[in-house]
């Protein structure tokens, strides 16, 4: 993990800070920073072991649970996504989207963020890059889904991609990458605000 604050950039539209580890009665949580153009934002996602918080400071934020309408957000409104609920949200807005947040515990977000958004950053800005993505995808499979790429692509086609990946040497820049987080997943609840 980096000093903080230490910020990352997909090249997309946003722009993610890592504040820092904090504690409280629940114990660590990882406080953030975004800011996301008009239009921009994560596709639907989940993080299986970790509660995320966002409260918008500016701008408009329009957000979504999987199988739940459309929903929006403005200044000073929060709104929490329990572990194990994907979501998705996005600046519903003209002007700049601008908000705090946590993601709680910390376990390996920065760096799995991280390494998503430069990937991304190399590839354009659209996606990560197929190695990058795979291979992501499939170490952290325990901690974080995405949503966006089919089930069958991500159980049979990502690991044949990691494995030509490796052959080719291209698993060398994730060296030192932490270990994935095995625990139970809470059980799941929807969103609220």
């Amino acid at each position: 993990m980096s000093a903080h604050p230490h910020t990352i950039d997909n090249g997309a539209g946003e722009l993610l800070t890592f504040l820092g580890i904090r504690s409280d009665e629940r114990g660590e949580y990882l406080e953030i920073r975004n800011v996301v153009s008009p239009g921009s934002g994560p596709p639907m996602h989940v993080h299986r072991l970790q509660e995320e918080g966002l409260t918008v400071e500016r701008g408009t934020m329009g957000y979504q649970v999987l199988g739940e309408e459309e929903r929006r957000a403005a200044p000073g409104e929060s709104v929490t996504f329990a572990p194990g609920v994907a979501h998705r949200f996005w600046n519903a807005g003209d002007d700049e989207l601008v908000g705090t947040g946590f993601v709680r515990p910390p376990d390996n977000l920065e760096y799995f963020l991280t390494e998503i958004y430069a990937s991304t950053r190399r590839n354009g800005g659209k996606r990560p890059g197929l190695f990058d993505g795979a291979y992501l995808a499939t170490r952290y499979r325990s901690e974080f889904g995405l949503l966006d790429v089919p089930a069958p692509v991500q159980r049979v086609l990502f690991p044949l991609i990691v494995a030509v990946g490796r052959l080719f040497g291209r698993h060398r820049r994730f060296a030192g990458a932490p270990e994935p987080v095995r625990r139970a997943a809470p059980a799941a609840s929807a969103a609220g605000q």
